[in-house]
């Protein structure tokens, strides 16, 4: 099992485009990652827009990303860049 702390960068935190890439981006990889505020042991799915969306994590807060499975680094290092992304540079990619 791996773990990483990130700061959230786009404005809008959580939410809406962001999310959604986020949600997008963990189904992409052969792995089980979970999320959480990094205050919080409540962990919910990263491939439910719904769960990950009612965590309520807002631009320059920390979240904790849990991943298990083949994949596992892969999936953090590909979420973490989306979370450190701007969100006006998330549209471009």
């Amino acid at each position: 099992m791996s773990e990483r702390i990130v700061e959230i960068v786009p404005e809008a935190g959580l939410h809406a485009r962001p999310a959604s890439k986020f949600v997008e981006t963990a189904g992409e990889y052969d792995a089980t990652v979970e999320i959480a505020r990094a205050d919080s042991d409540d962990l919910v799915p990263a491939g439910s827009m719904i769960a990950v969306t009612s965590i309520g994590a807002r631009s320059g807060e920390k979240v904790r990303l849990v991943a298990e499975g083949d994949d596992a680094e892969a999936a953090l290092d590909a979420l973490e860049q989306v979370l450190s992304t701007p969100e006006d540079e998330l549209e471009e990619a």
